[in-house]
């Protein structure tokens, strides 16, 4: 992954709206994010990793039309850039090489 995008979480949740593709939405993500990591992120840190994201240019996003089921709000929906993409695939390929060789066993205790 490029200097534009660091951090586990960053990445957790450019991989997460690569996968959720049109419902990737906020809460949408920290859903995702949250069962995927089994660690629980507050709504801040996630909607603030989203917006960080978009400042780098990794992520767009855009607003639906109003929902009657959510009371007439509307979502801020997310999409992987082209930076955001090649930022994905770097990090993948980072995260493999970094593994390469490893030998690990793990032992119950």
């Amino acid at each position: 992954m490029n200097s534009n995008a660091s951090g586990n979480l960053e990445f957790s949740v450019l991989i997460s709206v690569a996968r959720l593709g049109d419902k990737a939405y906020g809460a949408e993500v920290r859903r995702d994010v949250a069962q995927r990591a089994r660690k629980d992120y507050s709504v801040g840190a996630i909607y603030a990793t989203l917006q960080r994201l978009e400042d780098k240019g990794l992520l767009s996003s855009s607003d639906t039309e109003p929902t009657p089921v959510r009371g007439g709000r509307s979502r801020r929906c997310f999409a992987l850039t082209v930076p955001g993409r090649q930022a994905v695939r770097s990090g993948v390929a980072t995260r493999r090489r970094l593994w390469e060789g490893v030998d690990l066993v793990l032992q119950r205790r």
